[in-house]
């Protein structure tokens, strides 16, 4: 378990300003210095946290992101970025992205790349020893697998997307400030993962995708509310409030997440289909 995710976003975001603001640096060239960058930090914070289990681990975590808040604060004031550090609109084939639907392209195909990385990633060796690391160390471990080593891969590999992503939020939001990254964004990278459902690519995406739109959705259900109007300063309570319980009542009666409710949906539709066909073509 990771509470650093944040930090990382944010040093893959100041990666991107600094490089842009200091070197005139293409926006979208700083993209793999992101990734380099979040593998370096991945690697330094990850080779002393294999020493550490359950939550000595989510501390040692949290420190990364500490860090990077602190360094990022301390750039802002020594150069004066008291608002931020502005980012212009960068270009693709001319065209320059300043409005939501160029970025909303943009962004799509960023993450089916990354869908697909991740992907034939977790089909291969590296994904293989993973899945056995999941289930039994000890076993992967007598079947000839690296485990600390397996361990770092996967959280050097997890640190440089989420560079990635930060460079690229950078990018979108158009300045990079360390108010923009606050604790709890770490808090609910987690809580997607537990949402959705933890060791599946789909379950990452269905729980961000969940926990995204539920402050909308309790938004609007409040609005239709008799009084609408009196509750407005109260939707932000509640967003809160809804986002505890969520995360409860999935930990509690569906740790599995989204995906095993759609599993479970899945095998009972294919098994109520092949009852209907033993009851027309009995044996």
């Amino acid at each position: 378990v990771s509470l650093g995710h944040a930090g990382l976003i944010a040093a893959g975001a100041f990666t991107t300003g600094i490089l842009t603001k200091e070197l005139n640096v293409p926006v979208f060239l700083t993209i793999p210095v992101a990734a380099v960058m979040g593998m370096v930090l991945g690697l330094v914070f990850g080779l002393p946290s294999l020493r550490l289990r359950g939550l000595y681990l989510a501390v040692s975590t949290l420190a990364l992101y500490f860090v990077v808040i602190y360094l990022g604060g301390e750039y802002e004031t020594k150069r004066g970025f008291s608002t931020g550090i502005l980012i212009e609109p960068p270009s693709i084939f001319g065209y320059r992205l300043t409005d939501g639907r160029g970025w909303y392209a943009v962004l799509l195909v960023a993450t089916v790349l990354v869908f697909w990385l991740v992907f034939n990633l977790l089909r291969g060796r590296t994904g293989r020893a993973w899945g056995a690391i999941h289930v039994n160390e000890t076993v992967a471990a007598a079947l000839g697998i690296n485990v600390p080593r397996a361990k770092l891969v996967a959280f050097v590999i997890s640190s440089a997307i989420t560079a990635v992503g930060g460079a690229l939020f950078a990018s979108y939001r158009g300045f990079v400030s360390v108010d923009a990254f606050p604790l709890m964004l770490s808090v609910q990278y987690v809580a997607m993962i537990i949402v959705g459902g933890m060791g599946s690519l789909a379950g990452a995406i269905l729980g961000a995708v969940f926990l995204t739109i539920l402050p909308y959705a309790i938004e609007a259900f409040v609005m239709l509310l008799p009084g609408a109007s009196g509750h407005a300063n109260q939707v932000f309570a509640v967003n809160y409030t809804a986002f505890g319980l969520v995360m409860i009542i999935f930990l509690v009666l569906e740790p599995g997440g989204l995906v095993a409710i759609g599993r479970r949906i899945r095998n009972r539709f294919l098994t109520a289909r092949i009852r209907v066909r033993t009851v027309e073509k009995p044996l």
